[in-house]
């Protein structure tokens, strides 16, 4: 069994998950017990965002503590085996294996399918899952977009086949054996589920469960459900291993519920409306919050408070330095890197997050966004993956209007002034990254 002082540290990332898709976010009509302890057991971040409002942006600002354009990757990334994906640079999978940690991805890349962009690559000392944007769940066959159908599940870099094995428990299965290992490395396990984006599939016994949900809730449900039970694997082998109380478990998911046509083959488009962002604006592919604000969990029952909030502003590209100083013991000295270490306010929650006063951003596909404690400015903005834009330009109070109805630039015209200003900054520091990646 492992016996060590530094911290493991386990990483499970949801794809597609809304707000109002967990019960400690609000949802009432799903069922997510073990995300809920999890949640309990820690603190819960009701103000933390993705840094992109799609998945393969979101996911190199994981690893790489990097903006999207910064890190290299601003758009969704491609399926087929040509598709070249996150630029060679230093990762947190990187830095903790330096650091004497094993470590292992079991999931969803989404980071380049081409063998040179594999995790391998980046990292990783292991690695199962797709390397696509989406799969079939049972055939595991990426069928997305103007191509032939490709067959995309892989043992580090050589390919296999699980026909017929629900892809959301193998993945929860693959990381449960991975923690559980006996060895005397600390390890990084990171788990990026697949679920729930589409295609719609899940088990008859999940669904059976929700048969009392409208179609489409129904589903994403079902998957839900089965997604909190391979996750509880997870923490179950940490508990059996004696592994749970120093080990660092955080919980996201990459962006908002998507509002995409889903299922696409040969031809046949399903619309699907089963996510919720639990009542903020927007979606998948949307700047406004319900394309980025995220359900988001710690737990770290050796060092961190146990069902608490943190009232402070984080992002995905914080990951990597508040991880790097827990298994640090001090600030990580690190020189390419957006993020912020967060580790101090989520030890102390209560005292005043001086971090909100940072000025955040995000783009995406011509929208613009900033945030700056209370406020957010947003610069045409959509509602989703597509046009119209539903926002030209407007101030938000989201302290009082999480939900984004208000404009209110003409009450605090000086606070509009100044985030336009900082947006600029940041869009000229945008195109010097987007110059050189």
């Amino acid at each position: 069994m492992p016996n060590t002082t530094s911290p493991n540290v386990v990483v499970i990332y949801a794809d597609d998950l809304g707000w109002g898709d967990v019960g400690c976010f609000g949802a009432d009509d799903l069922e997510t017990p073990v995300l809920d302890r999890l949640c309990a057991s820690g603190v819960r971040l009701p103000q933390w965002y993705s840094n992109s409002p799609v998945c393969s942006p979101s996911r190199a600002s994981l690893l790489t503590g990097k903006y999207p354009a910064h890190a290299g990757v601003e758009t969704i990334l491609g399926g087929t085996r040509r598709t070249r994906g996150l630029p060679h640079q230093e990762t947190l999978a990187g830095q903790l294996r330096r650091r004497g940690y094993r470590t292992g991805i079991f999931g969803k890349w989404h980071l380049g399918v081409a063998e040179e962009f594999s995790p391998a690559h980046h990292g990783f000392d292991e690695s199962f899952g797709f390397r696509a944007g989406c799969v079939d769940y049972y055939s595991h066959i990426f069928y997305w977009g103007g191509h032939n159908p490709v067959h995309d599940l892989w043992e580090g870099d050589e390919e296999v086949w699980l026909n017929g094995d629900y892809l959301t428990t193998v993945i929860g299965e693959r990381a449960a054996r991975f923690v559980a290992r006996d060895d005397d490395r600390p390890f990084f396990c990171y788990v990026p589920f697949n679920a729930p984006h589409y295609p719609l599939h899940a088990p008859a016994e999940y669904l059976d469960r929700f048969a009392h949900l409208p179609e489409g809730r129904r589903t994403m449900a079902a998957m839900v459900a089965a997604m909190d039970d391979a996750i509880g694997l997870i923490i179950d082998a940490l508990e059996e291993h004696g592994l749970r109380e120093n080990t660092l478990v955080f919980f996201s998911s990459d962006n908002g519920p998507s509002r995409e046509s889903r299922n696409w083959l040969d031809g046949e488009e399903v619309s699907y409306d089963g996510g919720s962002t639990g009542g903020l604006r927007g979606a998948k592919g949307s700047v406004l919050e319900g394309g980025v604000a995220v359900p988001a969990i710690v737990s770290w029952p050796g060092q961190l408070p146990a069902g608490v909030d943190y009232p402070g502003v984080g992002l995905m590209m914080d990951l990597l330095p508040t991880i790097l100083e827990a298994v640090d013991g001090a600030p990580a000295e690190l020189t390419d890197v957006d993020g912020r270490s967060l580790l101090a306010g989520l030890r102390k929650p209560g005292a005043p997050a001086d971090l909100d006063e940072r000025a955040v951003f995000w783009t995406y596909d011509g929208q613009w966004a900033v945030r700056r404690g209370r406020f957010k400015r947003v610069h045409h903005a959509r509602e989703g993956m597509t046009p119209p834009y539903v926002v030209e330009r407007a101030l938000f109070d989201l302290a009082e209007d999480r939900a984004e109805q208000f404009d209110v630039s003409d009450r605090f015209p000086e606070a509009a002034d100044e985030l336009d200003r900082a947006l600029a900054g940041f869009q000229e520091q945008h195109r010097s990254w987007s110059g050189a990646a």
